[in-house]
């Protein structure tokens, strides 16, 4: 679905095979740490009127950041190899336009190993699958935002505009799993608010 046009939203915040089953374990693993990785918020001491109070700041987890972003774009080159390799061997020239067009169209042909990877890959745990790049998105939201609630709706609308981004890299609408995957990560951080603020309203009792 080229996850690079969901990931590259982020500017708009910012500036608004026994090998693959190790893959897959490891895969796995890091998506539950990212789950478990919220940035907390830092609270500063003020004072206000000679009153001391506590005001949370959030800073951009740029480590979490920099690692999804170089995993994103190692992840996605491996994919757009592989369809570049199978492209040659038909005697079809490679472009990007192309390439989305002969995929849409079902008009590129696939090995049975090749076709059991991609199978793997975008299954339930899979690492293109619903759950995994669901993870990653809100994951990278929440580094972005160094874990801040408010900026919730902000990320929930650089989402979307990835996906519109990625149609029309795409030329059309996009597979059932992207929309799924992009429910998926809405739900996820309607989640994470509603998380925030039961934590709050257990606070303040």
């Amino acid at each position: 679905m080229g996850l690079n046009g969901v990931t590259s939203a982020s500017s708009a915040y910012e500036t608004t095979n026994a090998d693959h089953i190790k893959s897959k374990d490891t895969t796995k693993k890091a998506a539950a740490a990212s789950r478990q990785n919220i940035p907390s918020a830092v609270y500063e001491k003020t004072t206000e009127e000679g009153t001391d109070t506590q005001k949370a700041t959030y800073k951009q987890d740029t480590a979490t950041i920099s690692r999804l972003k170089a995993d994103a774009e190692k992840r996605t080159e491996q994919l757009r190899n592989l369809v570049e390799k199978m492209l040659l061997k038909q005697g079809q020239a490679f472009n990007e336009s192309a390439m989305y067009r002969l995929l849409r169209e079902g008009k590129i042909e696939v090995d049975a190993e090749t076709a059991a990877q991609a199978k793997a890959d975008i299954s339930e745990d899979g690492y293109w699958g619903v759950n995994q790049t669901s993870d990653r998105l809100v994951s990278f939201a929440k580094a972005l935002t160094g874990g801040d609630p408010d900026k919730i709706d902000e990320m929930m609308n650089a989402v979307k505009k990835g996906f519109e981004q990625a149609a029309k890299a795409w030329g059309g609408d996009l597979p059932d799993i992207c929309k799924q995957t992009l429910d998926a990560t809405l739900d996820k951080l309607e989640e994470w608010r509603k998380s925030v603020k039961g934590s709050d309203t257990a606070a303040g009792d």
